[in-house]
């Protein structure tokens, strides 16, 4: 594992934006792996900043994100296609139909999830993966429990994953129950994983995912196994990595 704590929030964003840039300058074909939520909105506008500079180009490149909710249309304002798009593939040149995210309104769940499956081997391992973690220890969607799927599967999302979510939506209601995940296993054979974390209220969670036992109880403690493993926190989030 290599770690790197910074300042601030806003210098992850340009150090993370750094190593999408190198990636696609030596490698144009590269395969991403992205992520959703709070924490990679800084580093996806720095990425379309430089874009627009001219100093990136996406163009040869194949993007897989890591989850979706199940049950809300791919329009949705809070739907994962919605976000990506807003956030990045509006703005960048990534190519038509070079972009995927599971099908969460799929007919047939199950078969989605192969069918997404099959695209993640055919596509051959992923370069550069990007994830987040959650307060519970989660990784794209795969929460804590007595074991875990390799594979893309349908999660139950933990109410308190549900609860973090919430200021997204109207409503607790409102959001969804399930996604659709992409499993551990991929996440794992990625070349590369760039895991970001800020906040003092991670803190606590990252540190017991990255120094504590190796168990499913804590998702985000596998990535421990992975053999080019960059950590970037905030020095809030790092805390007691510098005690």
């Amino acid at each position: 594992m290599r770690f790197h704590i910074l300042p601030t929030a806003a210098d992850i964003h340009e150090q993370v934006a750094d190593q999408f840039c190198k990636l696609l300058s030596e490698q144009p074909f590269s395969k991403l792996g992205l992520a959703t939520g709070s924490t990679p909105i800084g580093i996806y506008t720095s990425l379309v900043r430089r874009f627009r500079a001219g100093e990136v180009s996406f163009r040869n490149a194949t993007s897989f994100n890591l989850d979706e909710y199940v049950g809300i249309s791919e329009d949705h304002p809070e739907s994962y296609h919605s976000y990506m798009d807003s956030k990045l593939f509006q703005h960048i040149d990534l190519a038509p139909g070079s972009s995927y995210l599971p099908n969460g309104n799929a007919t047939d769940l199950q078969e989605e999830c192969s069918r997404y499956d099959n695209l993640l081997r055919d596509a051959g391992r992923i370069d550069l993966q990007l994830v987040g973690i959650g307060h519970n220890g989660h990784i794209g969607f795969n929460e804590p429990g007595r074991s875990l799927r390799s594979g893309t599967h349908l999660v139950k999302l933990d109410e308190s994953t549900r609860q973090a979510n919430a200021r997204f939506f109207d409503r607790i209601e409102d959001v969804p129950t399930q996604a659709l995940t992409m499993g551990m296993d991929t996440i794992l054979k990625a070349r590369t994983v760039l895991l970001v974390v800020t906040g003092a209220d991670k803190a606590a969670t990252v540190h017991r995912a990255l120094t504590g036992p190796i168990e499913t109880e804590c998702p985000a403690s596998l990535l421990q196994l992975h053999p080019d493993l960059h950590v970037y926190m905030d020095v809030e989030a790092g805390l007691h990595f510098t005690e």
